[in-house]
């Protein structure tokens, strides 16, 4: 090390080229600074070795694959690029660039299904992915979250255990992307740290409206250090600005055979309208006082979340998606994420799920993209300058320049340097944390044993309506379960969440009900219901349905509701155009409910075609007057009224299509109002997303 040659700068000399790559320090693959490349990460002086030494395995790792399919979960996803601008306010929190005032950084964002192949429908019920990949000037970081913010699990070693379980029944590969079945159940029901994620998964969470009204977590707790190095524990947090809606049940199965690309359909188009979709980033914050607990909360326990009501979300940002991906392939899918893809000021912590990840992510990326340069695939490319001195292995784009890929060298001039501390440089990416140094062994805190209070909070959190659909998907999902026994064994944990809970799903199963059981009284927690705030309504589609003979009203309608927002979709027995070339977006035939959030209709519709009529139906004759509306414009009536979705009729002919379809014409969340009213009609019913005490006695 002594003879090893110094940092041209640390004589007062410019740096020389370098050779072969555009950086003139050591960096990471993701263009992180690196300081030291000659000591691995241990606990003290003489280890052990730690496996979330990101440098380490990847540097090896490199070397291992230099001589040189779908993703295991996560396979169906939607993609966007967009831009995240800093507020500016995280420099008592953290020493990261891209948070600093005035930062814009470029990101790309990767939604995603868990369970189902690449052929599977979006709308499954299902935990969804929600990682995002900012391309600071400080490296690529990563945040590889979920759209809960908890965890089937509390340690990677059982990860393989959870996707075998949840994956199709091995025998006959089916079913697809659905967790309604023995060995999903058979798993949870006995691995009970699953129960709190189950829970957040048998809720509406699991079957949302749009990734565009989809809340993000980063799940585990990180570490934040600022240029002091003073360190906070936190969590991220990502806020919808349209809030967090979800699709009904009978919506997400009509759904998957109408349009199984429902969520990525719907994120392009938003994008193509204009109606770009944003969040907020922001964090909870935890003192790093050395216990990782808060409130009686273990903060490395990814089965646990913390209220928002005892640790508010601090904004940091804003991220708008404005730009569709040009090829499926080339980005989307060949995009890869890692936890370990971290920036100065950002570390992780030792939340065992968490540590296992930062070696699963990157053994992942070794088969799915063909070697260890995935790297420089153009998604994967960092903003920063790189010099990995990595050479070779399968897909290599590089031309390496220089003869000297190692350290300490002579012969490239000593090229690459060390990043240099304390000298205006950048600080090791690692936190100098104080371990315990104990002994070696297999085992887990006791503060991991509770495994039923948080799932207790948050059936108990949410409103009487969303309780309901809790229930209804415990009893759809046990009842798809052929072992009585497995659907006993759940029904049984379900008691020790809620006496209430258990008891209706056995009564529906046709199960004795488990004995009531002593449970404490947790505090409620509002922000986990979705039900009872207003939300912004842009992009929200409207379908007005109309008879294209009688479209005086439908330009200024479409007019109305495009001026505030939302996105008018005109509805018509047949295709073409209307006056000024309007085109008519969607038949009878092409058309379902399931697309709307609410529907305009402009009457009077034309009755069914003569073909489709009963024999003693009076072609022509008005529909107000009781004959049978054409039944495909009847179905997607009824389907959204069903689902409690906003009905707006014109006085007159149009008032009288819901008696003519079999439907009340005065319920809530049914209007009728005039022409100049409509888009403030839609814009208020549709702030609440949906009429939910349309049906009080179904609730």
């Amino acid at each position: 090390m002594a003879n090893e040659p110094k940092h041209p700068t640390d004589q007062g000399q410019q740096p020389e080229s370098v050779p072969g790559q555009d950086s003139d320090i050591l960096t990471t693959s993701q263009g992180a600074p690196v300081s030291d490349t000659d000591h691995s990460l241990k606990t003290g002086e003489r280890g052990p070795t730690l496996l979330q030494d990101h440098h380490l395995r990847e540097k090896i790792m490199h070397f291992d694959h230099e001589r040189i399919p779908e993703r295991v979960v996560h396979a169906r996803g939607a993609g966007a690029h967009g831009f995240f601008t800093s507020y500016g306010n995280a420099e008592e929190l953290t020493r990261a660039d891209f948070l600093k005032p005035g930062r814009t950084t470029r990101v790309f964002v990767r939604f995603s299904t868990v369970v189902g192949s690449r052929g599977s429908m979006d709308t499954a019920r299902d935990t969804r992915g929600f990682a995002t990949k900012f391309y600071t000037d400080e490296g690529i970081f990563d945040l590889v979250g979920n759209n809960m913010p908890v965890f089937f699990i509390q340690d990677g070693i059982k990860f393989p255990d959870l996707v075998h379980a949840a994956k199709p029944h091995p025998d006959r590969e089916i079913p697809q992307a659905q967790s309604a079945h023995d060995t999903f159940w058979d798993f949870v029901s006995l691995h009970t740290p699953a129960q709190a994620h189950v829970m957040w998964q048998m809720s509406d969470r699991a079957i949302p409206r749009s990734y565009r009204m989809m809340e993000g977590f980063g799940v585990h707790t990180f570490r934040m250090v600022n240029a002091l190095g003073r360190s906070s524990l936190v969590k991220f947090h990502w806020k919808p600005k349209l809030g967090v809606h979800s699709l009904v049940w009978e919506e997400s199965q009509l759904a998957g055979g109408a349009d199984a690309d429902f969520h990525r359909r719907d994120l392009a188009e938003a994008i193509d309208a204009g109606a770009l979709p944003e969040w907020e980033l922001g964090v909870q914050i935890f003192e790093d006082d050395g216990t990782s607990s808060f409130e009686g909360i273990d903060l490395l326990d990814p089965t646990k979340f913390v209220p928002e009501e005892l640790a508010p979300v601090q904004p940091l940002g804003k991220m708008v998606l404005d730009r569709n991906p040009e090829n499926y392939f080339a980005q989307t899918e060949q995009v890869a994420f890692h936890p370990g893809h971290l920036v100065p000021g950002i570390d992780i912590t030792d939340d065992p799920l968490l540590q296992a990840r930062l070696f699963s992510y990157l053994d992942t990326q070794l088969t799915r993209l063909g070697g260890p340069n995935f790297a420089q695939i153009p998604v994967n490319q960092p903003q920063a300058p790189v010099n990995d001195m990595f050479r070779d292995g399968l897909h290599q784009h590089r031309v390496p320049e220089g003869i000297a890929p190692y350290k300490p060298n002579s012969l490239d001039g000593g090229c690459p340097y060390m990043a240099q501390l304390g000298s205006g440089q950048l600080p090791p990416l690692e936190f100098p944390q104080p371990i315990d140094a104990g002994r070696k062994e297999r085992s887990e805190p006791a503060s991991f044993s509770d495994h039923y209070s948080q799932a207790r909070l948050f059936y108990l959190s949410l409103s009487g309506v969303e309780r309901a659909h809790v229930q209804q998907s415990y009893t759809f999902e046990l009842g798809k379960c052929t072992d009585v026994q497995v659907r006993q064994r759940q029904v049984d944990c379900l008691a020790n969440i809620d006496t209430g809970l258990a008891a209706g799903v056995a009564r529906a199963l046709g199960l004795p009900a488990p004995a009531a059981q002593e449970l404490g009284e947790p505090e409620r927690s509002p922000a986990l219901s979705q039900i009872g705030k207003s939300w912004p309504v842009d992009g929200r589609k409207i379908g007005v349905v109309f008879d294209r003979e009688n479209h005086d009203d439908v330009l200024a309608i479409r007019s109305a509701l495009s001026e505030r927002g939302m996105a008018p979709m005109l509805v018509s027995a047949r295709g073409g155009e209307i006056a000024g070339g309007v085109a008519i977006d969607r038949t009878y035939l092409t058309a379902r409910s399931i697309e709307f959030d609410a529907l305009v209709l402009v009457g009077p519709l034309p009755p069914a075609p003569d073909a489709e009529a009963p024999l003693d139906a009076k072609a022509g004759d008005a529909a107000s007057d009781g004959d049978l509306v054409d039944p495909r414009a009847g179905l997607l009536i009824n389907e959204a009224y069903r689902h409690c979705k906003a009905i707006i009729c014109l006085p007159g002919e149009s008032s009288g299509l819901l008696r003519a379809v079999g439907l009340p014409d005065e319920a809530p969340g049914v209007s009728v109002v005039e022409v100049s009213a409509v888009a403030d009609s839609a814009a208020r019913l549709l702030s609440t997303h949906r009429a939910w005490e349309r049906f009080p006695a179904a609730r």
